[in-house]
């Protein structure tokens, strides 16, 4: 007994060392000078830039890092005019929101089925990492056949394309699901069955809310993806009533000039929905991501 409280004793000291040593730790300045450096010139900068850039003249871009001689605010509704940015601002968003619906069900579903299944069956296994493989092909491969097959089958719409980011999507978003759904025990599953749930039961009711973390990283960089996205819009989208607001910054670019207060105008218009969605939900971001990156 009297040993057990010797060494109780001792691990409380040193835990109280620790945490006084942790307390008194030396903070790095340079490290720190040098990451504030690094964020102002390769975050702040160019967002300084753009913004600059939007509110001066055309006769006042000798130096675009000197601040406008006089605020011109016509840009912006001249931006709006131009790229018909209520139009375009509609078509964006109809494929972004039908790609995170679609997604967030199908794309999760899919994960639960090889995620519990890749154990017992070389098929979900070998699916699993045909997904994974996915991954690693690059766009640019697969554009010629994409535009030949979207054409004929009649997919070259704002319909086909929301199915294509749905399709392109599942690779990553199976793996981001099947990391979460490892660290959900499966006792869960098995005393639903005991009460008599299904499959489709269990799925609905049981992992899905469950999945609420991983899904809402999966729709934000679903959407930061689909809403910037410009090549797969270029290739797809052959009518000018149905482009996207990445395309619509054509308009500026003549054949021997760049309106360029215009262009910046119209990129922080097209900019500001996603840059504010990420700064409401950053967190859901990592906290998905880290999750079920540990083993439990």
């Amino acid at each position: 007994m009297r040993e057990w409280l010797i060494q109780s004793s001792s691990s409380k000291v040193k835990i109280a060392r620790q945490e006084k040593s942790l307390k008194e730790g030396k903070v790095s300045w340079t490290v720190t000078i040098l990451l504030v450096l690094f964020a102002i010139l390769f975050i702040v900068g160019p967002l300084y830039i753009t913004v600059v850039i939007a509110l001066k003249e055309p006769s006042d871009m000798i130096n675009v890092m000197a601040l406008p001689k006089k605020i011109i605010w016509k840009n912006f509704f001249d931006a709006w005019r131009m790229t018909d940015y209520p139009r375009k601002f509609l078509n964006t968003l109809f494929i972004t929101i039908g790609n995170l619906g679609f997604t967030l069900i199908t794309n999760s579903l899919a994960a639960y089925a090889i995620t519990r299944n890749r154990e017992r069956s070389k098929f979900f296994n070998m699916l699993y990492f045909y997904f994974l493989s996915a991954m690693f092909i690059p766009f640019n491969v697969l554009m010629l056949p994409l535009v030949k097959q979207a054409y004929a089958f009649g997919i070259d719409n704002i319909v086909g394309i929301t199915f294509l980011y749905i399709i392109f999507g599942l690779p990553m978003n199976t793996f981001l699901y099947s990391g979460y759904i490892k660290s959900i025990p499966i006792e869960l599953e098995e005393a639903s069955t005991i009460d008599g749930a299904t499959p489709f039961q269990i799925y609905t009711q049981v992992i899905f809310p469950l999945l609420k973390p991983i899904s809402g990283t999966v729709a934000i960089l679903s959407f930061m993806w689909t809403w910037n996205d410009f090549l797969m819009p270029l290739i797809i989208l052959s009518k000018p009533n149905q482009q996207t607001l990445q395309l619509s910054q054509y308009v500026f670019q003549g054949q021997f000039s760049v309106q360029y207060n215009l262009a910046f105008a119209s990129y922080l218009l097209v900019l500001l929905p996603i840059l504010v969605l990420y700064i409401l939900f950053q967190k859901w971001i990592v906290a998905g991501i880290v999750s079920g990156a540990v083993k439990q």
